[in-house]
């Protein structure tokens, strides 16, 4: 399945098996999250949102697990050290995305912010591209074990998604401050109108990572 250089991969079905389940997660974890945010602004914390987050808890868990599972193996087999620290570096990225959807989400179930009716589609939109960006950056990963030429079509898209994440966040903080919203509400929307954002803002700087990798592996 994996088509590293050098067949790195075929020496183990376990490792190759995780890293493929990490990458779910990742995907997983992010529309996890768009649904969570929708929810957030339609129930408040209900039922239905308690649920969601507590699937995003389960799967940063796991991923935790999967995580150390990887890390252990890469170690355990004579990889040349260079790749194995770019796989090293990769896994880590991941697992920091997917950590930063449980911190946002857990923001959301702590805080309980009163967000007004006239900002839930800005919010919903923020959300949805945070999560569509860190969604493309899983596919891009991904196909750097499976085929390196699709690598840059995904991330040209994570770099358009973040463009867009970041237009959404400025004009939303913009309409925030310019409403008549006490301060300290306003400085609230703010952590996080930034929260949220900076899941795409992250993306991308794995994406950044990522295309050095490709092109390491592509000599």
């Amino acid at each position: 399945m994996f088509h590293l250089q050098l067949s790195v991969f075929s020496k183990t079905k376990t490792l190759e098996a995780d890293i493929d389940d990490f990458h779910n997660k990742l995907i997983n974890a992010s529309m996890t999250f768009g649904k969570a945010v929708d929810i957030y602004l339609k129930e408040g914390k209900s039922e239905n949102f308690k649920k969601a987050s507590r699937r995003i808890k389960k799967i940063e868990h796991e991923a935790d697990v999967l995580r150390r599972s990887i890390e252990n193996q890469l170690y355990s087999h004579n990889l040349l050290p260079d790749l194995r620290a770019d796989v090293l570096q990769l896994t880590e990225n991941l697992d920091r995305i997917i950590n930063k959807f449980d911190e946002a989400t857990y923001m959301f179930y702590v805080e309980q912010p009163d967000i007004p009716d006239e900002y839930h589609n800005n919010i919903r939109e923020l959300g949805r591209l945070s999560a569509d960006c860190a969604e493309n950056m899983g596919k891009a990963s991904r196909s750097f074990f499976r085929d390196l030429s699709s690598v840059r079509d995904y991330s040209q898209k994570v770099y358009f998604i973040e463009h867009e994440s970041d237009l959404c966040s400025r004009q939303l903080l913009e309409k925030v401050f310019d409403s008549a919203l006490p301060l300290a509400n306003k400085l609230q929307l703010k952590q996080f109108i930034n929260e949220i954002a900076d899941i795409a803002d992250t993306a991308e700087d794995f994406i950044d990572e990522l295309l050095i990798f490709t092109i390491k592996r592509s000599i």
